[in-house]
């Protein structure tokens, strides 16, 4: 809204220093400041407000260590990532932007998801929330929205090159660059190659003249997928205190260096990747949620004062699935989120295992001490602020794998 307000005093009143909001680096900057700013301020009265309303943690019966001391705690905190996220980007991000909406529309679908689980648990006392299939409908509704968006919507576009030229004046140099031609595409990118560029229509070239208007058949299950697997791993990823906030903060970072660069004309020509017009603006709102995350981890660093909860941890992983298929990086998804893709793969695993095992052996057996994996690390006897530190910094190193290739192809 304020973009509005001073793009108004700018061009209409002439104000100076009003045309300062053009930028995005300014305006993610701000976003920045402020989210951090509602989450550590007014976080700690949202969890004052959760405790006076009694929505605790009911803790189960796991047998790890400090386990049962987290009883009571406030859960629900993911109500303080979402505003603080939302707050600085109706503030500073142009809302007209389809990327915007559609991260707006992710935000507070999965947020209702979450919190209507949540509230089941609680206050109705049922410990298996909201049922599964009606989750798994939630996402798979998010993943129809934005899938249909992202293909139909005329706003979304990618550059092709012309072959033609165009001059960008900066402060001292002029710049040249292929002039691009924005045009509808489902492709993607494959990191580590060369003429990295995947389109998933060509799946179906074996349709003839055509196919490519048919592209959805796939383009639209592939981000149900994406959508229901990143944040059903996030969920999976909160266990302990400050992991999935502190993993996620990280991915979100690398992410944001790949919609600053992909959406800006300049960038993209000199790296060599796709430029996809507008995407530039999701950086906005990526600064207000890593803003709110590191916020939330004031309160959600171990000992924990807050938990998420399904409300913060479905949210978290939908954004971070929008944003990496809007940037088209869904096939890093593996490296930057990682840590996700290792918990989500040792419950699957762990769960496979057993009941193989049980079919043919008449028992039961386990090749994890406990899933998801960070639980398995907690029975070997490590201290979960351990756990978390590690998971980290393997987070941190798959980030700055994920920013590698860039230019590593």
């Amino acid at each position: 809204m304020l973009y509005y307000l001073f793009e108004y005093l700018n061009k209409t009143l002439d104000v100076p220093g009003t045309g300062v909001f053009q930028y995005i680096t300014f305006r993610s900057g701000l976003a920045l400041m402020l989210s951090l700013l509602l989450s550590t301020i007014y976080g700690k009265r949202v969890i004052n407000f959760l405790r006076r309303q009694q929505v605790g943690e009911t803790v189960r019966e796991l047998g790890l260590a400090g386990q049962n001391e987290k009883a009571g705690t406030p859960t629900m905190g993911g109500l303080i990532i979402i505003f603080a996220t939302l707050i600085p980007v109706l503030l500073f991000a142009r809302l007209h932007n389809i990327y915007i909406v559609l991260l707006i529309v992710t935000t507070l679908w999965m947020g209702t998801i979450g919190f209507v689980d949540d509230y089941i648990k609680i206050f109705k006392k049922d410990k298996e929330g909201l049922k599964g299939k009606f989750k798994v409908i939630g996402q798979v509704g998010l993943g129809v929205i934005v899938g249909a968006v992202l293909y139909f919507n005329p706003a979304v576009t990618v550059r092709t090159d012309t072959g033609y030229t165009e001059s960008f004046k900066t402060t001292n140099t002029t710049v040249v660059i292929p002039a691009p031609i924005e045009e509808k595409s489902t492709a993607t990118t494959i990191p580590f190659i060369k003429n990295n560029e995947f389109d998933y229509a060509e799946v179906l070239s074996f349709m003839g003249d055509g196919y490519e208007k048919w592209a959805w058949l796939i383009f639209i299950p592939v981000v149900i997928f994406i959508i229901t697997a990143v944040s059903n791993g996030a969920n999976l990823t909160d266990g302990i205190d400050g992991l999935a906030a502190g993993i996620s903060a990280i991915s979100v970072l690398a992410l944001g260096i790949f919609t600053f660069v992909s959406g800006n004309v300049i960038f993209s020509n000199y790296l060599n990747i796709m430029y996809i017009p507008n995407s530039g603006e999701m950086t906005v709102f990526i600064s207000a949620f890593v803003g709110a995350l590191i916020g939330f981890l004031w309160y959600n660093s171990y000992p924990a004062s807050v938990f998420m909860g399904d409300t913060g941890s479905l949210t978290i992983g939908g954004i971070i699935a929008v944003l990496a298929i809007a940037v088209r990086k869904e096939i890093l998804i593996v490296l930057f989120c990682g840590i996700f893709l290792a918990e989500s793969a040792s419950v699957i695993i762990q769960v496979s295992y057993f009941k193989y095992t049980k079919r043919r052996f008449g028992e039961g057996r386990r090749i994890f001490l406990m899933s998801p994996l960070h639980h398995h690390y907690q029975k070997k006897g490590y201290h979960e602020s351990k756990i978390v530190t590690r998971f980290w910094i393997v987070a941190i190193m798959l980030a700055i794998l994920s920013i590698v290739t860039l230019k590593l192809r």
